[in-house]
């Protein structure tokens, strides 16, 4: 039995902000756009990776969600509290230079872990936490 990574999802309240980010400053293509009762769902990927895909979601994908739910979820979104996404970099300090010169939200600068990565982080447009990590540094 083969088991594969397909699909993750990253709650964003303005897609084409996050399309700057994830697209325009990452180069992820994008490999869908749908919309839905108001909603809109966007798939992205590495062209490397074509069968692992991101996509973009409403922070609460339910037309009939209460009021309160998408007020929590909105607040939660803000808070950087829903999602979390790690890229694997061959050469974190350019990555980090790239994307700050790119006008990203810098969290970390480049630093060597403990347990074998040289990592920096930084947030997306809707506040999410995105971590770039290069192997095999001690």
């Amino acid at each position: 039995m083969e088991i594969n990574l397909s699909q993750c999802f990253i709650a964003v309240d303005d897609h084409d902000k996050a399309l700057a980010f994830y697209r325009d400053a990452l180069g992820l293509e994008v490999r869908g756009d749908v919309g839905f009762e108001g909603m809109r769902w966007v798939t992205l990927g590495a062209p490397a990776q074509p069968d692992v895909s991101i996509v973009l979601e409403p922070p609460v994908a339910d037309p009939n969600a209460s009021p309160d739910d998408r007020r929590a979820m909105a607040e939660l979104l803000a808070k950087g509290l829903l999602r979390a996404v790690i890229f694997a970099t061959d050469d974190c300090d350019a990555t980090f230079e790239h994307l700050r010169a790119a006008g990203a939200d810098v969290l970390q600068e480049p630093v060597d872990q403990p347990y074998g990565v040289r990592d920096c982080a930084f947030r997306d447009p809707a506040g999410n936490m995105v971590r770039f990590s290069q192997a095999g540094r001690r």
